[in-house]
């Protein structure tokens, strides 16, 4: 079966990018802005009500918040999350189906989980809006039926994470970071899931989902004397309860630089990540320039780490940093995903825009234009009631001064670049810093030991292993036409896949900047003939064919049709199965056996292709291509999961490709021999 054609892509890219390479407007004088205060009073179990009337619109929302303590969950992490999920699973009062159709007619939103509740709706309705969300948040309904299918569903996911390098990437800098005993640091996983039962839902709801730490933050066209009484009336019975409060040892950065490797065999990118821990309190006086040293460095389009690993290199799609602050101990980290080829490289230019912001003042130009931006995004969220409700919680849980967010312009504006300097050697620790990297150990670890920082070695769960083994040398009788006829009959045999005319694919994918997920579709004939669209909704977004007159692309409209190189590699793509063809050829062979997906697969090559088959199952399980773009080359790689029978053809249902970033695609539908006709050609 053949990848995804990178054209597509790629040209689909360039368009969707474009916009944010428009030049920056120059700031302004910085505006004043106006934050109504809450009026506020406070139940006798503990909940703490925040009201602020707003009359501009007839709407109103209702947002709950317990903010408790962080807890780890040991050996049944993911109790929480089953609970999240199974609250608002209708009622004691009411079931599931009739509890949604309410909130349907009243054309309301309403939301639940472990940590509190949303809703919002016409403020006509909000009186009966509230006791939906009061019904739900203290009555649920915990039933082994719903129960069962949440922890099927959260199982599935983890089982497709499961090779995805971006979340394995994230666990491991997680666990390193905070070790495995903090609520930070502490991952989820099939084994933990399977162990949690309903018991221990409706245990972990009783145990935190009390009122004391309770704020309910209500933000609308309402009257305080009315919304009180009503607050009252459905919130007072809740029991007064404490959450647990558990402390846990703050986490300790290494003592010096160094590269923690993860190991992806299907990796096609290798995801970095530059990470400490910081202890940073909103409260604190270098809150504000670590905020703004944080978006100089990666936090804007046009921060340093941006400009260079994308604009300079074009290495990635995005490189990007971010600090945490609050109550409890967080992370600064700076990230990025690039291509194998440049893994050591990258690694280089982390560290020099990192020492750079750390040694050098920051031009008073960049200071002012980025500030200025930050302003004007503060600017325009300030008058949103999910923004005012966010500020007016953080004023109590952070413990704010009550004028907070009224010098919010005048305290950034106040940063000056030494400011910059200070916090940035503060809390971008280079010298204790870990530089978490997953991806392909066969094709980047090589280039980063020339590097000379010191290289440890995890797995994907963040154990400390040795180093990874290099490939292996194919056995002697293991040549390239078994290994192509392994995989027709691994797939259903030779007779079977002569028989496959048409195959038809239907599934969905994401790509950086696009609002929304997009449609994936690919039809492919026997005799030579391709079309793969990517749409957004009814909207055709990309799309590209192959007929018998040739092969072209076109884009929103505009098409071109292709030539010499580019129209030969199209051609060499329209074909369901291309191993058919692969078997009679004498002058490929097997090259080596390379690690792909955990286990040992042949890799056979043929010019700039390299198609990789599991030894053990016969079947393809990656394929990478090189190609040249603006004078550089770079391996594109496609990994073939999920393999399921379709009709006695064993076809695979995820497609997973570097184009520059990590294009996951997963299978909705295939069909072989029908939903194929010659007008899909045109």
């Amino acid at each position: 079966m053949k990848k995804v054609h990178t054209f597509l892509i790629l040209l689909f890219l360039t368009g969707i990018m474009q916009a944010q390479d428009r030049p920056q407007p120059k700031p302004g004088p910085s505006p004043v802005v106006n934050i109504k205060k809450p009026q506020t009073f406070v139940l006798a179990n503990g909940m703490k009500v925040l009201v602020v009337e707003n009359h501009k619109l007839p709407r109103v929302s209702f947002n709950l918040t317990l903010d408790n303590a962080p807890f780890t969950e040991g050996n049944k992490k993911g109790v929480d999350e089953l609970t999240s999920s199974l609250i608002g699973n209708g009622t004691k009062k009411t079931t599931k189906e009739a509890f949604n159709e309410e909130i349907d007619f009243y054309g309301a939103n309403i939301n639940f989980s472990s940590s509190g509740a949303y809703a919002s709706a016409l403020s006509k309705y909000s009186g009966r809006v509230l006791e939906l969300l009061a019904e739900g948040a203290l009555q649920p309904n915990f039933t082994q039926t719903e129960f069962d299918k949440e922890k099927a569903k959260l199982i599935e996911g983890l089982k497709a994470d499961e090779k995805s390098v971006p979340a394995i990437a994230s666990r491991v800098v997680d666990v390193l970071a905070f070790g495995k005993n903090h609520p930070s640091g502490e991952y989820i996983s099939e084994e933990t899931v399977k162990n949690v039962t309903l018991a221990d839902v409706q245990a972990n709801y009783a145990t935190y989902f009390v009122p004391e730490n309770a704020y309910l933050v209500i933000i609308g066209d309402i009257k305080f004397k009315e919304t009180k009484a009503a607050v009252e009336k459905l919130f007072s019975g809740w029991k007064k309860q404490a959450a647990p409060k558990n402390t846990y040892p703050n986490p300790e950065n290494v003592a010096n630089l160094q590269i923690d490797f993860v190991d992806v065999p299907n990796a096609v990118q290798s995801e970095i990540s530059l990470v400490n821990t910081v202890n940073l309190k909103m409260s604190d006086p270098d809150f504000f320039p670590a905020v703004i040293a944080n978006q100089i460095l990666g936090g804007d389009f046009n921060s340093y780490l941006n400009m260079n690993l994308r604009e300079e290199n074009a290495w990635t799609y995005g490189a990007s940093s971010s600090i945490g602050a609050g109550k409890y101990v967080t992370k600064f980290k700076a990230s990025s995903a690039v291509r194998n080829t440049v893994t050591d490289s990258a690694v280089v230019q982390f560290i020099k825009e990192v020492k750079r912001i750390r040694t050098e003042r920051v031009p008073q130009e960049v200071l002012r234009n980025v500030k200025a931006g930050y302003i004007g995004r503060f600017v325009m969220q300030v008058e949103k009631p999910q923004t005012v409700a966010r500020y007016a919680l953080n004023i109590e849980t952070e413990k704010l001064p009550a004028d907070f967010y009224e010098k919010y312009i005048q305290t950034i504006n106040n940063v000056t670049a030494d400011d910059i300097y200070r916090v940035a050697n503060k809390y971008f620790l280079l010298d204790n810093i870990r530089i978490v990297i997953a991806g392909k150990g066969s094709d980047v670890i090589a280039g980063l030991e020339k590097l000379q920082i010191p290289i440890y070695y995890f797995d994907k769960y963040g154990n400390p292993v040795e180093k990874p083994v290099a490939n292996k040398e194919a056995p002697a009788g293991i040549t390239a036409k078994t290994v192509f006829e392994n995989y027709l009959k691994a797939i259903g045999g030779e007779k079977a896949v002569l028989a496959v005319k048409t195959l038809a694919m239907t599934g969905t994918t994401t790509v950086p900047q696009a609002p929304g997920p997009l449609t994936f579709t690919s039809k492919l004939d026997s005799k030579g003939k391709m079309m793969v669209s990517l749409a957004m909704g009814t909207m055709n977004l990309m799309k590209q064919v192959v007929n018998e007159k040739g092969a072209y692309i076109e884009q929103q409209g505009q098409r071109k049709n292709l030539e010499g190189a580019d129209l030969a590699d199209m051609k060499a793509n329209a074909a369901p199965f291309e191993e058919l063809q692969l078997q009679k050829r004498t002058d490929l062979k097997v090259d080596r056996i390379e690690p792909i997906n955990g286990s040992d697969a042949y890799a056979i090559i043929d010019g700039k292709t390299t198609y990789f088959y599991d030894v053990k199952s016969g079947l393809k399980v990656a394929e990478s291509k090189v190609r040249e773009q603006g004078g550089k080359s770079s391996a594109q790689i496609t990994n073939f999961n999920d393999y399921k029978d379709v009709k006695g053809i064993k076809v695979p249902f995820n497609l997973v490709q570097n184009v520059g970033f990590e294009l996951d695609i997963k299978m909705s539908d295939i069909k072989i021999n029908e939903g194929v006709s010659e007008k899909d050609f045109l």
